[in-house]
C-alpha cells in the first residue's frame, strides 16, 4: 500500500476515533481506541447469539428429518 493511501485511511480512522494519533517531529504514532470499538463489540456479540441460536434450531430440524426418514 502506498503511502498516501495508507494515511488517507488512517485519517478516516482518527476522524472516527477509533484511533489516536501524535505527531513528534515527522514522526506520527497511531493507538488504537478500544473504547470506540465497544459498541460494534456488542452488535457483534448479540448477532453471534442470534445466529447460534438459528443455527441450533435448524441443526435440531435438520436432525428430526434424519431421524423421520430412518422410521419404516
Amino acid at each position: 500500500m502506498a503511502l498516501p493511501s495508507f494515511a488517507q485511511h488512517m485519517r478516516v480512522l482518527e476522524t472516527s476515533n477509533i484511533v489516536l494519533s501524535q505527531k513528534a517531529g515527522r514522526v506520527r504514532r497511531f493507538a488504537l481506541a478500544p473504547q470506540a470499538l465497544a459498541g460494534a463489540e456488542r452488535w457483534m456479540l448479540d448477532q453471534r447469539e442470534i445466529w447460534e441460536q438459528r443455527l441450533d434450531r435448524m441443526q435440531d430440524y435438520v436432525k428430526g428429518l434424519a431421524t423421520n426418514k430412518e422410521k419404516p
